[in-house]
């Protein structure tokens, strides 16, 4: 069985690692350190109709095993790990630079989550768009630049706001993406089949 170690790493890393795991893997065992990671496993079982069992070896110690079937058959990516593609067009609209609202810093650090977990989705979104505090995140020294690269190079189109650049001086420090305009942000957002707004 593939053992995965995923103690120490923060949400959704252990998540993601599973999930790589699981694409070439039928079982694998994925330790973590805490409640959460648990929850979050069990979570992606239930989405993905995996078998799971949670090991409790100790309050900072779990063995959370995954299975997508009988551990004797080849793992059928095409049919188990394939996202739903029945909507495609799904536009992610990033209007602060960081995610919800209260502590600054957990902000911060949960919107450099989202766009790395965004990164590693097997479904990748048509376009992202940033505007206001979002367009601070498309620019050089962002703190998620090497992920929204990483978005970009798979075909999503990057588009940030122009005007808000340009508000915030920010238009030759552009470095993912092209800018837009007022616009196309709302004809990208009203003929999309879903909005994810963080």
């Amino acid at each position: 069985m593939k053992q995965v170690d995923a103690r120490g790493l923060t949400c959704p890393k252990p998540v993601i690692e599973a999930k790589k795991a699981l694409k070439e893997n039928n079982c694998i065992e994925v330790l973590v350190d805490n409640q959460i990671a648990t929850e979050n496993l069990k979570k992606l079982a239930e989405v993905k109709q995996y078998k799971v069992n949670v090991i409790k070896e100790s309050n900072q110690s779990f063995k959370v095993i995954l299975s997508t079937g009988s551990s004797n058959s080849p793992v059928q990516n095409n049919v188990i790990l394939e996202p739903n593609k029945s909507n495609t067009n799904v536009v992610v609209a990033v209007d602060t630079e960081v995610m919800g609202q209260g502590n600054q810093q957990l902000g911060e650090s949960l919107m450099k989550s989202f766009i790395y977990a965004l990164a590693e989705q097997d479904f990748q979104p048509t376009c992202i768009l940033f505007y206001n505090g979002g367009a601070k995140l498309t620019v050089e020294n962002s703190p998620v630049l090497e992920d929204l690269k990483g978005i970009s190079e798979r075909g999503v189109s990057i588009l940030t706001c122009g005007a808000c650049l340009d508000f915030y001086g920010l238009t030759e420090r552009l470095a993912v993406g092209e800018i837009t305009n007022m616009y196309r942000i709302v004809e990208l957002m009203s003929t999309a089949h879903h909005v994810v707004k963080p």
